[in-house]
């Protein structure tokens, strides 16, 4: 499965830490690091960390619950019914007031606390539907007193460190400070940071957690239930402009397929989610359900990625560079940053105005193929990277095809090496007019310097 999935088109693959063990979940890590490897691919894989999620108690197969019933919330209790639920939040009846308004899963139950006793709290389902499973139980953020990343989350975080995951996304910041609490190296040399946008704190606190992050996800489904769907599609758009603007990844994510769960095929409202999320900017689109407990996840990615591919073809490369050159003068600083933000620029014009075949970007950390990703170039960018875990790390990057440089690129005999290299992997041709773009000022280097216009061998 995937081995299809893969070649269906799943660039990264996410694991859910919220159900299983630990682990179950490294088996499943060691398991798509082989059968990647077996198929000479690079596979990048994000651990997704629980956070102070509240989920319900299992149910013992799918139920419905009624609108205008009352029914229970215990915490505590392990299992749940169409009349009492459980719930493994402690606190649950210290942070609840009459009026709170929750929600089961996405959104598609939605609860009203009614009144609240001394072991259990009372609620009227105000919109009823099935449930199943484990579902997530949404309490508004400014109620809940658990800090994120909980201790849980540092701990099952250890485990995956120590074996090299590649991307870790965190659950329900609220702050860049809940980024820095994670405390891992800096990637590449640690894992590449994901912050979740699924809370009202986390918007108000936006600039500060993209500086803070590898990468911002939008996690849309407790985020409706936060803001309103109402305002969902217009945060979408300011988060995904505000972090491509500073060159970090973003992505889409949350019900984008969600009825192929069942069905052979999308709704049109969902492929049009899915080409405006493209539209928008979006760096990466995530499918969750509909590849995790969905009958067809290898039709569902290979959907996604035909709907991906054809929205690209009408993607609005020029006008999107013009805005992204307004945006970007203001969001980098000085330094090295400042020079490698001109350096991308200008390789941007450059090759644009030359219509060449490819850029091929050399980078140590993979900041500099983010950098030129920005603007979003008609032409693909080829990634190289001496380090294994940037070229995974670059997976999630758009437009970026990431390759493992032999060894450091310091000097410009190695860089044509590199260009006869894509050559021999046909993703460049003999004759194809190239842009490369890399820093060559040996050991030490942290700023890109050298542009080279040139033809391949």
């Amino acid at each position: 499965m995937l081995r299809k999935m893969i070649d269906a088109g799943m660039d990264v693959a996410r694991i859910g830490l919220a159900h299983g063990s630990v682990d179950e979940a490294l088996r499943k890590y060691h398991t798509i690091r082989e059968v990647a490897a077996d198929m000479g691919r690079t596979v990048g894989i994000m651990v997704d960390l629980p956070g102070p999620k509240v989920r319900l108690g299992h149910f013992d197969g799918p139920t419905h619950l009624s609108t205008g019933s009352i029914i229970t919330l215990v915490p505590g209790r392990e299992t749940s019914d169409a009349d009492c639920l459980g719930v493994d939040y402690d606190d649950l009846l210290d942070d609840l007031h009459p009026g709170d308004c929750l929600a089961i899963g996405d959104g598609n139950v939605t609860l009203e606390v009614d009144s609240i006793g001394e072991s259990a709290v009372n609620v009227l389902v105000s919109h009823g539907g099935s449930v199943q499973g484990r579902p997530g139980l949404h309490v508004p953020s400014e109620r809940l007193g658990i800090a994120s990343p909980t201790p849980e989350d540092l701990e099952m975080l250890d485990a995956f460190v120590e074996v090299g995951v590649d991307m870790v996304a965190l659950s329900f910041v609220r702050s860049g400070h809940d980024i820095r609490r994670v405390g891992t190296e800096p990637s590449p040399r640690g894992p590449l940071l994901v912050a979740k946008i699924e809370t009202r704190a986390a918007v108000e606190n936006l600039d500060g957690i993209i500086e803070a992050s590898g990468a911002i996800m939008v996690a849309r489904g407790d985020l409706g239930s936060e803001l309103g769907i109402e305002e969902l599609p217009h945060v979408q758009k300011q988060i995904i402009r505000d972090c491509i603007a500073l060159g970090k990844p973003v992505i889409t994510a949350t019900q984008m397929f969600e009825s192929m769960v069942t069905s052979p095929s999308p709704t049109r409202a969902e492929v049009s989610d899915v080409a405006n999320a493209v539209f928008d900017g979006t760096s990466a689109v995530m499918l969750s359900a509909e590849s995790a407990i969905g009958h067809d996840p290898v039709n569902t990615v290979a959907t996604m990625a035909r709907v991906a591919d054809r929205a690209d073809q009408e993607f609005d490369y020029d006008g999107w560079a013009r805005r992204i050159r307004l945006l970007r003068h203001e969001a980098v600083g000085a330094g090295p940053a400042r020079l490698t933000d001109a350096m991308t620029g200008a390789t941007w014009r450059a090759a644009t105005e030359m219509g060449v075949a490819a850029i091929i970007c050399i980078s140590e950390s993979g900041f500099t193929v983010r950098s030129i990703a920005r603007f979003r170039p008609r032409m693909p960018i080829i990634a190289f990277s001496p380090q294994e875990r940037t070229v995974a790390q670059l997976t999630l990057s758009w437009g970026a095809t990431p390759l493992l440089a032999p060894n450091r690129v310091d000097d410009l005999t190695m860089m044509d090496q590199l260009v006869t290299m894509a050559r021999d992997r046909g993703l460049v041709r003999s004759g194809d007019a190239v842009a490369v773009l890399a820093g060559a000022g040996g050991k030490g280097f942290h700023a890109t310097d050298v542009l080279r216009m040139m033809h391949v061998p």
